[in-house]
C-alpha cells in the first residue's frame, strides 16, 4: 500500500483545494492529510475562518482523504513520514523546494496550483464585494 501525505490549512475550501488531494491520492492507495491546527497557525500569523473541528470535518466527507491529522508546527513532518510509513509527501509548488530535506525518507513531488482560484482571491473579493 503507497501511503502520500499532504499538509495544509484549507480553510474556505474549494476546488482547488479538491484538485489538490485528488491528484494526491492519484499517486497512492492512502492519502493522509495533515491539517494545521488554529494555535500553529496563530504562530504563523493566520487567522482562519473555520475552526480546526470544522476543517477536520469538511476534508474527513472527502472521498479522497483517508485520515486527518493534526499539524502543530514546522518541524513534524520527518517524525509523521516515518510514523506514517510515507512513501510520497506532496504540496502545492508555490512551496517547491521547501521540503526537499524530506527526499531521505520519501518521494516529494509539487503539483502545479489550480491558477484561477486561491483561498487569498476569495477572501480578497467577498471583501470587495462586502465593502460596496
Amino acid at each position: 500500500m503507497r501511503k502520500i501525505i499532504t499538509y495544509g490549512t484549507f480553510d474556505m475550501l474549494h476546488y482547488g483545494h479538491i484538485n489538490l488531494l485528488r491528484r494526491a491520492k492519484s499517486l497512492g492507495d492512502y492519502l493522509i492529510v495533515a491539517l494545521s491546527t488554529d494555535e500553529f497557525n496563530r504562530t504563523k500569523g493566520k487567522e482562519c475562518y473555520f475552526s480546526y473541528e470544522q476543517r477536520r470535518l469538511l476534508l474527513e466527507a472527502i472521498r479522497y482523504v483517508d485520515l486527518v491529522i493534526p499539524e502543530t508546527s514546522w518541524d513534524q513532518k520527518i517524525s509523521d513520514v516515518q510514523e506514517f510509513r510515507v512513501d510520497t509527501f506532496c504540496m502545492g509548488d508555490d512551496w517547491k523546494g521547501k521540503f526537499d530535506f524530506l527526499e531521505p525518507y520519501c518521494e516529494v513531488v509539487y503539483f502545479g496550483r489550480t491558477p484561477e482560484i486561491s483561498t487569498t482571491r476569495i477572501k480578497d473579493e467577498l471583501g470587495q464585494t462586502l465593502a460596496k
